[in-house]
């Protein structure tokens, strides 16, 4: 009797261990999948703000630089994209149009130099500027909580308790516009 009451006491404490285990892995594994969805989020109100400012520097470089307005068009255009994107694979996309969109803007600024003495065009730069590093920063935040959580997903005991919770990996990487990785040709020759 004695050791069947063992045996039992036994079993009891390795299924209540593993109902732990489980519990606190899947308990780790929604926390980072959170995580993932909130590092989105973050992008998505970076570039948001940046949507928000496209218009008040159109509206300023379109009063200093009238000849432009193919490139003021695109950005709008590639605005108007990004404000229209619903999945995170759209906005994604959509964002790198509309970064690829603004490059211009910076040989326009060069070509203009009346531009350069206007005070509201240099502050809308200037807050242009510092959204970008703030989406390169909540792209790389981003990145980084989809790298733990597939991490955390994958090693064992976890990837069993993963596969049993019904949590997959997270492949929506962003990833950089491939024209951007080529430097832009300057020509200051004509």
């Amino acid at each position: 009797m004695k050791k069947g009451l063992i045996g039992i006491i036994v079993l009891v404490v390795l299924v209540g261990l593993v109902g732990m285990s489980y519990i606190s892995a899947r308990n780790s594994m929604a926390v980072k999948s959170n995580q993932v969805d909130a590092a989105f989020s973050a992008i998505d109100v970076d570039l948001q703000r940046r949507a928000d400012l496209i218009p008040n520097l159109v509206a300023s470089v379109k009063g200093y630089a009238k000849v432009e307005t193919d490139v003021l068009t695109k950005i709008a255009e590639a605005r108007s994209g990004l404000l229209q994107a619903r999945t995170p694979d759209e906005k994604l996309a959509a964002n790198d149009r509309l970064s690829t969109a603004i490059l211009p803007l910076t040989r326009m600024q060069e070509a203009y130099p009346d531009l350069k003495s206007n005070q509201q065009f240099m502050r809308l730069e200037d807050e242009l500027s510092g959204t970008e590093n703030r989406i390169a920063v909540t792209r790389k935040r981003y990145n980084d909580a989809i790298l733990d959580y597939n991490n955390t997903i994958a090693v064992f005991p976890n990837s069993l308790w993963a596969s049993i919770g019904g949590f997959k990996p997270k492949t929506t990487y962003y990833q950089a516009d491939p024209g951007s990785k080529s430097a832009p040709k300057v020509d200051f020759g004509s």
